[in-house]
């Protein structure tokens, strides 16, 4: 496995704060290796990223909500998944790997422990098997009607090879990463093209993440905002944020939590669309269930 860099444990307060109720899109977390074992192919391993030590962040940032996104490292063993969720509280939903081998009453576990998406993985690094087309319609098929939504991992791919695949689905599908972004061709990139086609649709939406990674520029990445922007801009109601804690199969330097949030109050200076970023989208997608939003 390679040495990948080490997340920032030491998470450093926003310069503006979070609104009340703010969400974490994406996280991942590793359990005790004793009782949750990797696989041992794993393209990413780091055992001190407990939910605990997530928890700590989220704090630190004003984080009171988060999705906790199955980690590669596991396959389709949800078990170190759903204890997080359990630890974590209601203010928490997952994410699963959902194929062929997870049956119906490992899918009904998932759900009761809040579990509400399920994602595909197109990434070549993560060395997972590449779901194949009947299986992505199977697995939409089974996870749709319990109210699950569905996302996309497809860094390092032309996102046209996937996209097809959901395009007919009424379900809400989600981009991650802000898509797999082509920085040095801006606008004029057919991959952003093609991502804000598909927010024309309604019902597909993109998280902002890994502006950091993708940055030709460097710190503090604002060559990211240009997409980011963009993306607010046609579908200020379909944009979620995310760290992507603790940054898995970063090379380094793994930026501050901290920097992260203060990049996406470059992304959007106003408050109010913050809000909606960090609160009024994820409620509705994520379907939380531990009281209103403000205006509700």
């Amino acid at each position: 496995m390679p040495d990948y860099a080490h997340f920032d444990a030491a998470t450093r307060e926003p310069a503006q704060p979070a609104p009340a109720l703010a969400c974490d899109s994406q996280t991942h977390i590793f359990g005790a290796p004793d009782r949750f074992p990797t696989r041992p192919d794993a393209a990413y391993v780091v055992h001190d990223a407990t939910v605990e030590a997530m928890l700590d962040m989220h704090k630190m940032l004003g984080i009171e909500r988060g999705v906790i996104v199955q980690s590669t490292a596991y396959g389709t063993d949800h078990d170190a998944l759903i204890e997080a969720l359990h630890i974590a509280g209601p203010g928490y939903r997952g994410c699963g790997v959902v194929n062929d081998s997870v049956d119906d009453d490992h899918l009904a576990r998932m759900h009761e422990a809040g579990v509400r998406g399920a994602r595909f993985n197109f990434h070549p690094k993560l060395k997972n098997a590449l779901p194949t087309p009947d299986e992505v319609r199977r697995t939409a098929e089974r996870v749709v009607p319990l109210g699950w939504h569905l996302k996309l991992h497809m860094n390092g791919i032309d996102p046209r090879e996937v996209t097809p695949l959901l395009e007919d689905l009424e379900a809400d599908v989600v981009i991650d990463h802000m898509g797999p972004l082509q920085y040095g061709l801006g606008l004029d990139d057919p991959h952003f093209r093609h991502i804000t086609d598909l927010l024309r649709r309604g019902n597909w939406w993109v998280m902002l993440s890994n502006g950091d990674r993708r940055s030709v520029a460097g710190y503090p990445w604002d060559d990211a905002t240009l997409y980011a922007r963009e993306y607010i801009d046609r579908a200020p109601d379909r944009v979620l944020w995310a760290t992507d804690w603790p940054h898995p199969l970063h090379a380094g330097p793994v930026p501050n939590d901290g920097d992260l949030m203060d990049l996406l109050s470059r992304y959007a200076p106003d408050p109010a669309v913050r809000e909606q970023i960090l609160v009024t989208n994820p409620h509705r997608l994520f379907c939380f269930e531990d009281g209103g939003i403000r205006g509700e």
